[in-house]
């Protein structure tokens, strides 16, 4: 099961920005189903690309790393630079001039 990206949760948070409450809730517990169904059949849906003692442990996961508040999730990381990113648009992208000048030692 993928779940970056998932197309059902894609479409209940755009019923959610329409105001489709009901449609949004409808979608959201298909992907739960749809998860639920993946977790018993033993699939790997974790999207995290680094092993570890928590892969596919989501809770404990992200639970831990609320707990001790120093990173995030690898599985986050696409998701918050995405984020990033688009905030930095607000300075013309000069923090990734930045970064990429520190990263050469500039």
């Amino acid at each position: 099961m993928q779940i970056d990206y998932n197309e059902i949760e894609m479409a209940a948070m755009e019923a959610y920005k329409r105001g489709d409450e009901k449609e949004s809730v409808r979608l959201g517990i298909e992907f739960s189903k749809q998860l639920r169904e993946a977790v018993a059949r033993g699939e790997d849906y974790c999207s995290c690309t680094r092993p570890c003692r928590m892969h596919g442990n989501c809770v404990e996961c992200v639970a831990a790393h609320q707990a001790h508040r120093d990173h995030l999730p690898v599985c986050f990381h696409d998701m918050m630079n995405e984020r990033l990113y688009g905030l930095s648009e607000l300075t013309e992208q000069t923090i990734t001039e930045k970064i990429e000048a520190e990263s050469q030692g500039v």
